[in-house]
């Protein structure tokens, strides 16, 4: 494993004081006023996200499971990998086992962590855990009310096709191919049906 490089510069900003400016059903927003390297104050706006999970769950070496909903703020389709929101208090890989089943009703006997993302650090403080998921098992699937979505399987090299022919644009699901692309492989055996690594 390479190491990151060594910086001696500290650029932190330290909160002076932080305000709710609004509290949504699933987001929040903080207006923080924030004191700078230089002494100077400004402000810092930012979503408050619960975190999420997403997962590439092989349906065998080849083939994934990919996700076509519709996506309001852009008002379009998008195809994704399965994703899902933490519950409050509960860990990441216990979010991606019920995701799976929630969305597309399959359970998975070995799971691995795969990377985990900052996907929007100049305005949220989300962080996404990226899993591998392998040797499915169909349960069905139990999406939650209103929530509308298909799930279809692909070859993984048709996926990453997608995302250089622009079908593809979303930026975590773009991640998640890439990295698999360049780096991924399927762990050596977990034991139990589950571990950690690459």
């Amino acid at each position: 494993m390479t190491k990151p490089p060594v910086f001696t510069s500290d650029f932190t900003e330290s909160t002076v004081t932080s305000k709710l400016a609004y509290d949504g059903g699933l987001l929040k927003l903080n207006r923080d006023e924030v004191r700078l390297p230089d002494g100077h104050v400004a402000w810092r706006e930012y979503v408050l996200h619960p975190g999420a999970v997403m997962m590439l769950a092989f349906v065998d070496d080849d083939t994934i499971l990919l996700e076509r909903q519709y996506r309001y703020p852009k008002h379009r389709h998008f195809i994704e990998l399965p994703a899902g929101k933490l519950e409050a208090g509960e860990e990441p890989l216990a979010t991606a086992k019920r995701e799976l089943i929630e969305e597309c009703g399959f359970e998975a006997a070995d799971w691995w962590k795969i990377a985990t993302l900052d996907p929007s650090i100049g305005y949220s403080n989300e962080v996404i855990y990226l899993y591998g998921a392998h040797r499915l098992k169909h349960v069905g699937a139990q999406l939650d009310v209103g929530e509308h979505l298909e799930t279809f399987e692909v070859k993984i090299a048709e996926a990453l096709e997608w995302v250089r022919d622009g079908i593809i644009t979303d930026t975590k699901t773009v991640f998640g191919l890439l990295w698999w692309d360049k780096w991924g492989r399927f762990p050596s055996p977990l034991g139990e049906g589950q571990g950690e690594g690459r």
